[in-house]
């Protein structure tokens, strides 16, 4: 019921590092030495889960080494997150494809439409960012005991699901992104899994952001149809990842992704999206790293 809340993505990242970490003193690495490897562990989950090994690879060096890039981590990093994809495909663990099938020529209006719709997705990153932070603030004061506080939040979040009387806005939420591709949502749908996620998270289920975020994206983006003359699939495809650009501070990762997901000739439109959600959202970020 709440994993879907929480996708299987982040907890990869979270497994990955956490597993890297046990070997860390065995090893006797040292502290710098210790950083690239927990940083290939998330390059490799990154890769392995999404089949986007080079965004793997850029996200793992890029959400921690934003201002600063250390280049000695950039092979391991790449060496990790190709091995961990290909030995994915070797155990023919599947991956959700999707498809952008209208691809626009490159004019002045379109590149003013992307502009637009990576506004909306930054100002959709920082709510999201808003939300998760005075949420969680709020359970931690009020249930000051830790084990009550996923108790609650199960508690509201089966009572917001029975009012509903849908469960779609729970469960991991790729049917939601692949039919963002096809059909217009509704904007409410993305306010209802924003609050889902939030609750979520703030009460202490951890299962990761990364999944939700892209549901969330897909469908806004998916919702922008309505409003901003391009395709339903280029605005769902833009929303994807740059609504998770925003929220974790990793515009050219996101955009490497969405070329190896949906190929590069739409990869002006959404590095255009991506960059601008990540400077609209503002500086905070979901992420809070010290390695």
């Amino acid at each position: 019921l709440f994993g879907g809340s929480a996708g299987r993505e982040g907890t990869a990242l979270q497994m990955a590092a956490s597993i890297a970490d046990l070997f860390t003193n065995p090893f006797k690495l040292t502290a710098a030495n210790k950083r690239i490897f927990i940083l290939s562990a998330v390059a490799a989950g990154f890769g392995a889960v999404f089949g986007t090994p080079w965004a793997g690879a850029v996200f793992a060096v890029e959400f921690v080494f934003a201002k600063r890039v250390q280049y000695n981590a950039i092979l391991p990093v790449l060496l990790a997150s190709f091995g961990a994809h290909y030995i994915a495909q070797i155990w023919h663990a599947p991956h959700t494809t999707y498809f952008i099938s209208t691809h626009l020529h490159l004019s002045g209006m379109n590149l003013l439409y992307s502009i637009l719709a990576g506004c909306v997705f930054g100002i959709g990153a920082a709510l999201f960012v808003l939300c998760l932070k005075y949420c969680t603030g709020v359970f931690n004061r009020l249930l000051v005991y830790p084990p009550l506080r996923p108790f609650v939040a199960g508690i509201l979040i089966a009572l917001a699901v029975w009012l509903l009387g849908t469960t779609q806005y729970i469960g991991l939420g790729i049917p939601s992104i692949v039919a963002s591709f096809d059909t217009g949502f509704p904007l409410h749908f993305f306010a209802i899994k924003l609050m889902f996620t939030v609750v979520t998270l703030s009460g202490g289920f951890k299962g990761g952001e990364v999944t939700p975020l892209f549901v969330m994206g897909a469908t806004l983006g998916s919702a922008l149809s309505l409003l901003i003359p391009l395709p339903t699939a280029l605005l769902a495809g833009m929303g994807f990842v740059a609504l998770f650009a925003g929220a974790s501070k990793t515009p050219i990762a996101c955009t490497i992704m969405a070329i190896e997901l949906f190929g590069y000739e739409s990869a002006i439109f959404i590095g255009i999206a991506c960059c601008i959600s990540y400077f609209v959202s503002g500086k905070k970020s979901i992420y809070n790293i010290h390695i």
